[in-house]
């Protein structure tokens, strides 16, 4: 079975084949994706900066009510908490335009980035109520100056992170080439290599790369349908007119240059979609070899088993015969003892007949 697999590898490649590999060099280009935004982000960056300087100037600030001061920190953090809960969900939302867009990678790499602004300061709203509720007493630490100093880590590390957030949004808009997510119409069908078993050990994550073609294709193919719409309504406004019958001409051809790009990615959704179902079959037969391999695997170990048994049973065996010889040498033992006896009671009899 994996024998008949290699062939195309050894052999000269098919008409197949190179339809396969030649898809990225036929993909189409992305030519409507759209920035993402930073602005959110910047604005919550200043948000994160007005409470870090809170937290320097606490004592200042809140200075007619110095008793308060504890809470009045809490209060503030656990705000940041749910302005940073909604802000999680604004950013979710810009890595799936993202994904949609075509950069799976990239959006994996968001995705990471996007949960730590909430967890930083969720952990650090947890860690100030403990100390609301405890008190610790420690000598050179008071408990609004442990609050303070609290707050102002979980701020400067979400900064942090949002920071690195923007610089990769950044990095996003200016990107100048193909979606990453194309590369996945023919990384199941590339020609072996040393790195042919890692393909096959992450069948997961090829699948979820697979969906995430669908989507990007399928974002394509309704952006395409709104512009062959759009031509369609230009086309009937200039045909209503009596003048301007180049500006016809050119959106009957700009017109069929859009369907005829629909009609080639349809079908390249199509050729995706058997890919696909190759690849599967292939992840398949390796997991049926993988299967094979643990049930020989499985009678070696009940074959040891039985044999080690048997060599127990041979073993109990040997040692019976060992008890055996050693009872039958002093039984032996005894008798020589007693022949020697025999023997000198004879002797000792004649002396004493001849004195």
């Amino acid at each position: 079975m994996s024998h008949d697999r290699n062939l195309p590898s050894t052999s000269s490649p098919t008409l197949e084949d190179n339809l396969f590999l030649d898809i990225l060099h036929e993909a189409p280009l992305s030519g409507h994706r759209q920035p993402a935004s930073i602005l959110g982000s910047v604005l919550y960056c200043f948000l994160l900066a007005s409470y870090a300087i809170v937290a320097a100037a606490a004592p200042w600030i809140f200075h007619p009510i110095p008793r308060l001061v504890p809470s009045l920190l809490c209060t503030c953090n656990v705000i940041l908490l749910l302005i940073t809960g909604v802000f999680q969900q604004y950013l979710v939302y810009q890595v799936r335009k993202v994904r949609l867009q075509g950069y799976y990678m990239f959006s994996q790499k968001l995705k990471h980035i996007v949960r730590l602004p909430f967890a930083t300061v969720a952990y650090g709203t947890a860690l100030m109520l403990l100390v609301i509720v405890w008190k610790p007493h420690i000598s050179f630490l008071s408990v609004r100056t442990l609050l303070r100093i609290i707050m102002f880590i979980e701020v400067l590390c979400a900064g942090s992170f949002m920071s690195v957030y923007i610089g990769c949004v950044h990095q996003y808009n200016s990107l100048d080439n193909q979606p990453d997510v194309l590369k996945s119409l023919y990384s199941a069908l590339q020609p072996s290599s040393s790195l042919e078993e890692l393909r096959y050990h992450d069948g997961g994550r090829l699948s979820d790369q697979q969906m995430a073609l669908l989507q990007y294709q399928r974002e394509n193919l309704h952006y395409l349908s709104e512009e062959v719409l759009r031509l369609q309504e230009c086309l009937s406004k200039y045909e209503r007119s009596d003048d301007g019958s180049t500006p016809q001409v050119d959106l009957a051809h700009l017109l069929a240059a859009r369907d005829q790009e629909l009609r080639a990615l349809t079908a390249e959704m199509n050729q995706m979609q058997s890919e696909l179902y190759l690849a599967r079959n292939l992840i398949e037969e390796r997991d049926s070899e993988v299967q094979h391999i643990r049930t020989t695997n499985n009678q070696y170990v009940e074959e040891n088993e039985r044999l080690r048994a048997i060599l127990g049973e041979w073993s109990a065996r040997a040692a019976k015969l060992e008890r055996a010889l050693e009872a039958e040498q002093l039984s032996n033992m005894e008798l020589q003892k007693k022949i020697s006896k025999l023997k000198d009671q004879p002797t000792q009899s004649s002396d004493h007949h001849g004195g």
